[in-house]
């Protein structure tokens, strides 16, 4: 994530337009909203762990890349070979 990526704290997840592959919208209204509880439990996650982190006297940088990390690692399980 570059200095100018937009990082979740910033992001409105309910203004979020999601988009399939092919460029098509999302539009099933249950996805939608599984989608963002999803993305709203995430960043409280990443909040608590990094408040705990960050008061146990870790670098807030190190912390900050190292969520980086784990989400650039994800992998898609259903991906296609």
């Amino acid at each position: 994530m570059g200095s100018d990526a937009k990082t979740l704290e910033k992001i409105d997840i309910g203004k979020i337009v999601w988009r399939q592959p092919d460029g098509t919208l999302v539009s099933c209204v249950d996805k939608l909203k599984v989608l963002g509880e999803n993305l709203e439990e995430i960043r409280q996650v990443c909040q608590d762990a990094f408040e705990d982190a960050v008061l146990m006297g870790c670098d807030e940088r190190q912390v900050r890349d190292v969520l980086e990390a784990i989400v650039a690692g994800m992998e898609n399980p259903y991906r296609q070979r």
